[in-house]
């Protein structure tokens, strides 16, 4: 690892500040566990990913840490571990489909450092992404590896330039409770809601966020559910110990009888970016959700666009959505 300098700004406006003064040459961290374990090994660089000079550590920032639960929803700062997401019992209590797929995320180690904003940032796990001696799109190259390589853990829906999947259990969970990010710059503030805090390949290749060079996420911003509204969370692995989704669903929605009558449907480990099941949601609204969900579910088929070795993510998807909608009606 290429050494670097340090800094531990009191402050956001610190924090931003540095970020303003160094651009191209300086990367923000949380916990670190992506940033200092993964993405800033030597090898997984490109001309479009340097790696940094600077750092700056945002854990040492009072104001970043906390959660804050009242009648308007949770207010829950960007340092705030996954651990103590997990263990907070008004979060458990109001939204269990969080605190769940916090719960779901690595090791209980990595859940004691690691926090929200991280997880919600992190890079992807591609191994062309994250290997030596891959040029892709991602790192500034000109070519997606996993077009004619090993492909089956990468993208079935929205892939296009590049077909990585966004790695992110907390993130899947907060675009299905329509959650809002809060985002600081030199010049203030900005709320962006979760829809549209993330994009795609097509939009920037390069990044997978919103977040300009001189900004950071500072807090996300939940609203409470409406009354009665039905959760649950789905989490597929390789392997079932402490592994990324192979395919994830988050629901939350509310009845009117037993009708579906608002809600949303995310699912994770299937595009570049946590991705709302419009077609399955459209399939459901004004409709009996028990005997309708294994037909809406299918809706998923009809965006998926495997690649050539990842057509199984189909089914699993479809079977998950299903799943995760009966086990939300309890």
């Amino acid at each position: 690892m290429k050494s670097f300098e340090l800094y531990e700004p009191t402050t956001v406006q610190q924090a931003v500040g540095l970020l303003n003064q160094f651009g191209a040459t300086v990367k923000v961290i949380g916990g670190g566990s992506d940033q200092i374990g993964g993405i800033m090994k030597d090898w997984v660089q490109g001309k479009g990913m340097p790696l940094p000079v600077q750092v700056v550590d945002l854990t040492t920032i009072p104001d970043l840490k906390g959660i804050t639960v009242g009648s308007d929803g949770a207010h829950i700062g960007a340092t705030t571990t996954l651990t103590e997401i997990i263990e907070h019992k008004d979060l458990q209590q109001t939204f269990p489909l969080l605190t769940q797929a916090a719960l779901s995320v690595a090791s209980p180690l990595i859940r004691n450092f690691g926090t929200l904003g991280g997880n919600i940032n992190q890079r992807p796990r591609c191994w062309f992404f994250r290997g030596e001696n891959f040029a892709c799109y991602k790192k500034g190259g000109d070519f997606c590896y996993a077009v004619t390589g090993d492909n089956r853990y990468h993208a079935i829906i929205g892939g296009e330039l590049c077909y990585i999947v966004h790695p992110s259990d907390t993130a899947t969970a907060l675009l299905a409770l329509n959650a809002q990010a809060k985002v600081s710059s030199p010049s203030g503030d900005r709320t962006v809601p979760f829809d549209q805090y993330f994009h795609g390949p097509r939009e920037d290749v390069l990044t997978e966020n919103v977040l300009k060079a001189n900004e950071v996420l500072t807090e996300v911003f939940i609203p409470t559910p409406t009354a009665g509204t039905k959760m649950a969370w789905t989490k597929l692995k390789d392997r079932q110990v402490y592994d990324f989704a192979v395919v994830s669903v988050a629901a939350a929605f509310t009845l009117d009888g037993g009708n579906w009558k608002d809600g949303r449907v995310a699912l994770g480990g299937v595009a570049p970016v946590p991705y709302r099941a419009q077609v399955v949601e459209d399939a459901l609204k004004g409709k009996d959700v028990k005997t309708t969900v294994k037909q809406a579910a299918a809706q998923i088929r009809t965006v998926a666009r495997p690649m050539s070795l990842n057509a199984y993510k189909v089914d699993i998807a479809q079977g998950l959505v299903e799943r995760t909608v009966l086990q939300a009606l309890g």
